[in-house]
C-alpha cells in the first residue's frame, strides 16, 4: 500500500502553477475543469472557486490513494491591517459565514492537547468575493484576519472523513482594497472567464489601476504561497 500523502486544495491553477511545475497531471480530468497534480510526496488539486467546487476537487484527489490530511491553500483577502499583501496566514480557526460552523486546525488541536499557548488566526469562508465593506464587517464580527471561499468546505470534508485539516492562505488583496466586480465573470463551475474579463477591462480604463494592483498582489501571493507549501511538504517528508 502506498504511503498516505497530503492533499492541497486550491481554487484556480494560477494560484499553484509554479508549485506544480514538472509534477504529473491528469489530462482527462482537465476537460472537466479539475486540475489534478501529484508527486511522490503530495497531491495538489484545483476545480474552481467556491464550496461546491472545493468538494469536487477533494473527491477527485481522494481517488489517487491514501490521504494523510487535507490542506486548503490559495489566495485570501485581508480583513485587518495586520494582514498585508503577500503575508502567509495559517488559520487556527475557520468559520463558515453561512452556517456559523467553526473548524479547528490540526495544529490547534495539538497545541490545546499539550496545553501550549495559541496565537489565533481566524479565516472566514464566504460564498462570493468580499468587497471592502464585507471585509470590514467580517473583521469586526468574527475578529477575522482574512476571508476566502473554500476553506470551510474542505474542513467539513476532513471532519466527516476523520482526517486532519489545516489551511495555508496568501493575502492577495489588502483590507482596504476594493475588488473589481469579478463575480459576473465566474462560470457555474467556479472558473474565471479571463478572456471575457479582458474585453471588459479594455473598455473600462477606470479599472486598469485597481486590476494592476490586484495582479501585483496576486503575483506576490502566489510566490509566497509556493514557498510555504514547499516548506510544508518538506516538513512532512522528514516525519
Amino acid at each position: 500500500m502506498s504511503t498516505p500523502r497530503p492533499i492541497f486544495i486550491a481554487a484556480l491553477p494560477r494560484e499553484v502553477s509554479r508549485l506544480v511545475h514538472g509534477w504529473r497531471a491528469d489530462d482527462v480530468l482537465q476537460a472537466r475543469n479539475i486540475h489534478l497534480y501529484w508527486s511522490d510526496h503530495a497531491v495538489v488539486v484545483c476545480a474552481g472557486m467556491g464550496a461546491d467546487r472545493a468538494r469536487v476537487a477533494v473527491e477527485a484527489a481522494l481517488n489517487l490513494g491514501p490521504t494523510s490530511e487535507l490542506i486548503s491553500i490559495g489566495f485570501a483577502g485581508s480583513c485587518h491591517p495586520s494582514a498585508s499583501v503577500g503575508d502567509i496566514l495559517r488559520p487556527t480557526i475557520v468559520i463558515d459565514s453561512k452556517t456559523g460552523e467553526r473548524f479547528f486546525s490540526a495544529e490547534l488541536d495539538r497545541k490545546l492537547a499539550h496545553k501550549e499557548s495559541v496565537d489565533h488566526q481566524i479565516l472566514v469562508t464566504v460564498p462570493t468575493p468580499a468587497g471592502v465593506k464585507e471585509k470590514e464587517y467580517l473583521g469586526i464580527s468574527y475578529y477575522a484576519h482574512a476571508v476566502d471561499m473554500e476553506a470551510a468546505a474542505v474542513a467539513r470534508i476532513a471532519r466527516a472523513r476523520d482526517l486532519p485539516f489545516s489551511a495555508i492562505k496568501a493575502i492577495s488583496d489588502a483590507h482596504d482594497f476594493e475588488l473589481p466586480d469579478l463575480e459576473k465573470f465566474s462560470t457555474p463551475e467556479g472558473q474565471f472567464r479571463e478572456t471575457a474579463f479582458g474585453f471588459h477591462l479594455a473598455l473600462h480604463p477606470s479599472l486598469w489601476k485597481s486590476v494592476a494592483t490586484l495582479a501585483k498582489g496576486s503575483k506576490l501571493a502566489a510566490q509566497n504561497l509556493r514557498h510555504a507549501v514547499e516548506a510544508q511538504i518538506e516538513k512532512r517528508k522528514l516525519k
